[in-house]
């Protein structure tokens, strides 16, 4: 039986969204010079823009991936905690944020070859990669095709076992795959931003409660990376890959975390993913879209640290992730 069709939430729904929704979860990232950590890597003859903050020290790095139509912010409130105490690299995928366009045709292959490429150039592997909507695509087929370089997988509301259902109406896919693409040009959204009603209506496809999202994180965060050229051909490469046969050669350990009320990929990928990755756990966030890194994230946050310290043997999870 299909799942019931997710629905925006009313604005003044909000109310009970829980103290979690849209808290910062200390360090404040408003208070870090990100700047000074940003850099730009040639490869394969695009400039990639990526994050690289935090001490190496004896834990495995941290790369973190954002999803169709975003930037290395998406994870602003996330970087913080954990580069206290390892590496944390984020990048912005080509075509995305400040990388360029790829000179050859984008793909979900091509960007893992970056990514793992990245990697080696800045000595990471093995790391943590955690993936967000087509992040967690390109997180998945990394762990495919580049095995010895991912140590875990987090695929947070990941892209990549429906989209042959999806592709069968491209117009929508591509209208809920925007989310914030709106009718405003950029120098509208800084107000966008601010007006907790306005935040709501051009956010309300990838967040459950928008208008609690704080106005700085809304901007930085979701709105300021969008409008880039790479957006319509990661859609396409998104629609048009299919790895879901291969998808069982996933040997590490991974968690699959999800927003039950996802509007743009269903919560039942979930449970599609964790059938198809061998011992691959799952936790599901109430009243949550999209981005739970963005909009719980003291409660995300708390499920990749219990994630990272649980000991690994024969390739299961020793320990119990219990759903929410």
């Amino acid at each position: 039986m299909p799942l019931p069709r997710v629905i925006p939430a009313r604005y003044h729904s909000a109310d009970g969204a829980g103290t979690d929704y849209g808290a910062t979860d200390p360090p404040d990232w408003r208070t870090i010079d990100w700047r000074a950590n940003v850099h730009q890597l040639e490869i394969a003859g695009t400039e990639v823009n990526y994050l690289d903050i935090g001490e190496q020290g004896n834990l495995r790095p941290i790369v973190m991936l954002h999803g169709l139509g975003g930037q290395w912010q998406h994870w602003l409130e996330n970087i913080p905690r954990f580069s206290r105490q390892r590496r944390v690299v984020a990048i912005d995928m080509p075509g995305f944020g400040l990388s360029e366009m790829p000179h050859e045709e984008v793909t979900i292959e091509l960007y893992a070859r970056v990514v793992a490429e990245l990697s080696r150039r800045l000595d990471l592997a093995p790391v943590v990669v955690v993936g967000n909507s087509m992040g967690g695509y390109v997180a998945a087929e990394l762990a495919i095709d580049y095995p010895q370089i991912v140590e875990r997988l987090m695929l947070v509301s990941a892209a990549g076992v429906s989209q042959a259902d999806i592709a069968q109406r491209p117009l929508l896919a591509a209208a809920k795959a925007a989310g914030l693409v709106v009718t405003f040009n950029a120098a509208q959204l800084p107000l966008v931003a601010r007006r907790p009603h306005l935040r709501h209506w051009a956010l309300n496809v990838l967040l459950r409660h928008p208008s609690v999202i704080r106005s700085d994180m809304a901007y930085e965060g979701l709105m300021k990376g969008t409008g880039r050229p790479g957006f319509g051909p990661a859609l396409r490469a998104c629609l048009n890959y299919d790895f879901r046969e291969r998808l069982p050669q996933i040997g590490c350990p991974t968690l699959v975390v999800w927003g039950e009320r996802d509007m743009i990929i269903p919560v039942s990928d979930a449970d599609r993913y964790v059938r198809l990755i061998p011992g691959a756990r799952k936790r599901v966030l109430p009243d949550t879209g999209h981005l739970p890194m963005v909009e719980r994230p003291p409660t995300f946050d708390a499920l990749l640290e219990e994630f990272l310290g649980y000991r690994v043997s024969e390739g299961e999870l020793e320990g119990k992730l219990d759903e929410v």
